[in-house]
């Protein structure tokens, strides 16, 4: 086979397929092929799409990898990386449009909304999501960033945007970049200061939901609604 995606017949070239059937003709090493454009001696852009696959599993993984990281895959380099990063986001951003006027009333609506955002970042992420009365998405906001497997949030800095919003309620969801969603100590200990904390604020603590990744015998997601902490 050729190095090369201009020597492939002309209706299996990406681009050229793309035009002719549809964005969902091509697999997934053909779409991230359109943004890496090219590749390398005795790689095409699109061998360099199924390799990145290959190494990482899903795209859902590949697409949360920091852009620094990415860079040094051979074959991308920080241009590239960047056009990989920026389709991703685009990507998540119209899941995120189209779940906007559905409430985040369940656990799994919210994993729904926010899974495949965080459930493969390669550190802990801590977000709030303000809503309004009808439980509908208002913002997101990113309170902590920490290591592989801790971050640190306080009350304060929780419910900051949630009252500088002037938001009926707020929902706190954090991942675990090992895949399991079981909450650790600190975890709940932050879950009950939040409760009292709220409380006395008067704003309504929806839930709080630990993201991780589906596994034999155990569940993608973790809510303290479900487990009784939040009321």
């Amino acid at each position: 086979m050729s190095d090369r995606i201009h020597d492939l017949p002309f209706e299996e070239r990406p681009r050229e397929k793309l035009a002719l059937l549809g964005p969902a003709a091509l697999n997934n090493a053909e779409l991230m092929a359109l943004f890496i454009s090219t590749g390398t001696k005795g790689h095409s852009a699109i061998d360099i799409g199924r390799d990145l696959i290959a190494k990482f599993g899903s795209l859902g993984a590949l697409g949360g990898m920091p852009v620094a990281e990415l860079a040094k895959e051979k074959g991308l380099g920080l241009a590239k990386a960047s056009k990989l990063a920026a389709a991703f986001e685009l990507g998540a951003r119209v899941a995120r449009e189209q779940l906007h006027s559905a409430p985040l009333d369940t656990p799994e609506r919210i994993l729904e909304f926010f899974g495949p955002q965080m459930a493969h970042l390669s550190q802990e992420q801590v977000v709030v999501v303000t809503v309004d009365t009808r439980l509908r998405h208002g913002g997101t906001t990113v309170v902590s960033v920490g290591t592989v497997n801790e971050s640190n949030a306080h009350p304060r800095e929780i419910l900051r945007p949630v009252i500088t919003r002037g938001a009926y309620g707020f929902i706190l969801v954090h991942n675990h970049p090992s895949g399991d969603p079981s909450p650790s100590r600190s975890d709940e200990a932050t879950t009950r200061r939040l409760v009292e904390a709220a409380n006395l604020m008067q704003v309504r603590f929806i839930d709080h939901i630990i993201i991780g990744r589906p596994a034999p015998g155990r569940a993608a997601y973790y809510s303290f609604k479900e487990a009784g902490l939040v009321p």
